[in-house]
């Protein structure tokens, strides 16, 4: 029965990241969070099992979605380039800062985080349009936090990552784009290191790898994809404002009950 309520997680996934222009990650891990709980995952682990296993299917789904952003001419090479190498250690290094905390302390940034995601939905926050790029080890520091925070939370790292390279100068095609791509090696490099911390932990389900419990991730990716095509199609039938509201509410609903938790 879970794993139908897994199938069913990633078309919500989809739908959500198609209608409100988000990554699934933050719907994905909380649903993740209640599903590890029913099939009786050690308490300790959960919350690491499901920043690294929604991880798992950003690194799946993203590369679908880099490569239609490719195809249609709206990856910056040059910005995608000079993002990457901080954009790799971040991520490594976020999974690291996770693996440091318990799985308590994880779930109330988590919850912080989704709150400020709420409050920026809430007040319609849109990033200012800078007209010049930043140097070389500008972009890498923003790579390493966009990377780092990313990978701590088990998202893609498109709300941070749109608004910064609109201050530096992108379109918000050019900067929708480019961040699809910059989610693939955050989602990547970020569930091989979950893996890799997570490989002799005795508390893990018999079917996870590390902190990658693969058969969800499975579940999720094949459901998440077509969905997201539909999510798309509503955000063009539904008030804009409407849908940023709804969104920003749920959001404040799960980042308290991570924080009460």
């Amino acid at each position: 029965m879970l794993w139908g309520a897994y199938l069913t997680l990633g078309a919500l996934a989809g739908t959500m990241a198609g209608l409100f222009g988000v990554g699934g990650g933050l719907i994905i891990v909380p649903v993740l969070v209640i599903g590890f709980g029913l099939q009786g995952v050690a308490e300790p682990v959960i919350m690491h099992l499901a920043v690294g296993t929604s991880l798992a299917t950003i690194a799946i789904t993203g590369a679908a979605s880099a490569w239609s952003h490719y195809r249609r001419g709206s990856l910056h090479r040059p910005w995608f380039l000079a993002l990457l190498p901080g954009l790799i250690f971040g991520a490594i290094a976020g999974v690291f800062i996770a693996g440091a905390l318990s799985g308590g302390v994880l779930g109330t940034l988590f919850g912080v985080f989704v709150w400020l995601m709420a409050i920026r939905l809430a007040v319609g926050f849109t990033p200012r349009v800078g007209r010049h790029s930043p140097r070389q080890f500008v972009m890498v520091l923003a790579g390493i936090v966009i990377g780092a925070i990313s990978s701590l939370f088990g998202i893609g790292g498109g709300a941070m990552t749109v608004p910064w390279l609109s201050r530096a100068g992108a379109t918000m095609t050019q900067a929708v784009g480019t961040s699809a791509a910059c989610g693939l090696p955050i989602a990547l490099f970020g569930t091989l290191t979950f893996m890799a911390i997570g490989w002799n932990e005795v508390r893990l389900p018999s079917a996870a790898t590390g902190f990658v419990m693969w058969p969800v991730v499975l579940c999720i990716a094949l459901t998440s994809v077509p969905f997201a095509r539909v999510g798309a199609r509503l955000a063009h039938r539904l008030p804009a404002r409407v849908l940023r509201l709804g969104f920003a509410t749920l959001l404040a609903v799960v980042g308290t009950k991570f924080l009460l938790s």
